[in-house]
């Protein structure tokens, strides 16, 4: 492993912070690691009462050993010139360009996932094939330097699995161990195939009471796809 390892996170409106905090979580202890949180202009970014403040300016990072694309409502970043433009800068200094959740949305936008297979939150996995990506159901997936976590709570099974590839697997286990990451999970409810339509239906409601715009994250997904297949990605 490098004696040093540039881990940035970029961030923005209306990112899950689960998506990064487990990652962080890992990379945060392994040997050498630098974690860098960053969004445009190094503006504060909030989920619910917790705002994360100050930032690094994401458009000065000047490179990266990893870069790590959490999800969340990604319409807003989809539509953000800057941001876009600092995921393919760094994505071509990085090791490993790496996802978590609709994190790979992202990835796929910014035109980095072509002809690549990718894992993405199940609600949102086909999109990815509106970039010329190839989604795959995996919790990890890996495509050469590109791996992509599933649906939040994967953040960490893909933070292990990287810990392992950046340091080796006994330092990956010794984490693992460390953050007594047993999962036993009390429901067998973490895929939409596994639940009954009562729950799904529970479901919807707690999304609208998000204020969660599925329709509108659509029309913009297709709008992004309609640039990327007009070569303007």
């Amino acid at each position: 492993m490098a004696k040093s390892l540039d881990i940035v996170f970029p961030l923005y409106p209306s990112v899950s912070y689960l998506d990064f905090m487990g990652p962080q979580a890992v990379f945060g202890l392994l040997p050498g690691a630098r974690q860098i949180f960053a969004s445009v202009g190094g503006q504060p970014i909030s989920e619910g009462a917790l705002t994360l403040n100050p930032l690094t300016r994401l458009e000065e990072v000047e490179r990266c050993d990893v870069l790590c694309v959490p999800g969340g409502a990604v319409a807003r970043a989809v539509g953000d010139h800057v941001f876009m433009d600092s995921l393919r800068r760094l994505a071509s200094t990085a090791r490993f360009v790496t996802s978590v959740c609709t994190g790979s949305i992202l990835l796929g936008a910014a035109g980095l996932l072509k002809g690549r297979r990718a894992a993405s939150h199940w609600s949102a996995r086909e999109q990815l094939s509106l970039f010329g990506a190839i989604p795959d159901a995996g919790r990890v997936v890996r495509d050469g330097h590109i791996l992509t976590g599933g649906g939040v709570t994967a953040g960490i099974d893909f933070a292990l699995t990287l810990a392992a590839e950046l340091a080796d697997p006994v330092v990956a286990q010794s984490i693992q161990l460390l953050l007594e990451y047993a999962p036993a999970p009390p429901f067998n409810a973490g895929r939409p195939e596994l639940v009954s339509q009562e729950i799904l239906g529970r479901l919807s409601s707690i999304i609208q009471g998000l204020g969660f715009d599925m329709a509108a994250e659509l029309v913009v997904m297709e709008k992004a796809a309609a640039d990327f297949r007009a070569g303007r990605a």
